[in-house]
């Protein structure tokens, strides 16, 4: 039986929507309430049983390892004020789980960046998240994605039903139901296809940020064509995977945001901010009295 022990988080993108603000610091470092977006999803991982965390960064990406490395000053300074609080906080950050980072040397694809990661990942299955997906379930998405992954042996897809126009925007899912016990909310994956238009969508189940693969995926990737701007895409990639392995999709319980968007960050902040017990009182007192036409 395999196991996955290990997830990749892509973390070498520009960034570009966001600027100015990430101008001088990663976009995985901006601020859900009073977290970076790149701790929620390394806390699923987390709690999803991976216990080593492969981070594919690039140039000027240095404060997502300082965020999870030791402050000594930091840590020095709240001790010697007596903010025992802070103190455990910032702690439960470094000592949260094993890191290791490869540089992704110029932003060449989802797939790219996957492929970059081989060489730590070595021959076993392993997850990739998309920290822009920050998906706020009960039971995290990954821990019910592992959960298939033990039953099937195969590479399982996260996946969200999408209605109308919006559905181009994402990658799409041809899919037959699969047997098992999942309530319905698993499919056997037929083909794929990369943002159609919206006739010609072979389902309304579009591809979340959420992956586990085997490692047949690097040979798929190593022969898979650069698509436009020589980027190098992981749909090819586990479309060729598709020829030689089983793969399914598993429609997540939970609500995504999507915080690479500015509007969907925006969401996600206040809709954290309304769940936290120091904050949701007061917040829902603001938002009650904005005069809104």
């Amino acid at each position: 039986m395999m196991k996955v022990c290990k997830a990749v988080f892509p973390a070498a993108g520009l960034g570009t929507r966001f600027l100015p603000a990430t101008k001088a610091q990663p976009k995985e470092m901006l601020p859900l309430v009073d977290k970076p977006i790149i701790q929620y999803g390394v806390e699923e991982a987390l709690a999803a049983g991976c216990d080593q965390i492969i981070m594919v960064t690039g140039r000027g990406k240095t404060a997502i390892e300082d965020h999870f490395d030791v402050s000594f000053e930091l840590e020095k300074i709240l001790e010697e004020k007596g903010k025992k609080d802070l103190l455990k906080v910032v702690r439960q950050i470094s000592d949260m789980i094993h890191l290791a980072y490869v540089r992704q040397k110029e932003p060449l694809g989802l797939g790219h960046a996957v492929l970059t990661a081989r060489e730590l990942v070595g021959n076993e299955p392993f997850a990739v998240l998309l920290a822009d997906d920050v998906i706020d379930a009960e039971v995290p998405v990954l821990k019910q994605m592992m959960r298939v992954f033990e039953q099937t042996q195969c590479s399982v897809i996260a996946t969200q039903i999408i209605e109308g126009a919006a559905i181009s925007a994402y990658g799409v899912l041809d899919v037959k139901p699969a047997d098992g016990h999942h309530g319905g909310r698993l499919y056997e994956i037929l083909n794929m296809v990369e943002k159609p238009k919206p006739q010609d969508a072979p389902s309304n189940l579009a591809i979340i940020g959420r992956y586990i693969l085997t490692p047949a995926i690097f040979n798929m990737l190593e022969n898979t064509p650069k698509g436009a701007g020589g980027e190098l895409q992981l749909t090819d990639g586990m479309r060729l995977l598709l020829k030689q392995e089983k793969m399914y999709a598993y429609v997540y319980e939970g609500k995504r945001h999507d915080t690479g968007d500015k509007l969907g960050f925006l969401k996600a902040t206040v809709e954290f901010a309304l769940k936290r017990d120091d904050l949701g009182g007061p917040m829902k007192e603001y938002l009650r009295t904005l005069k809104l036409d």
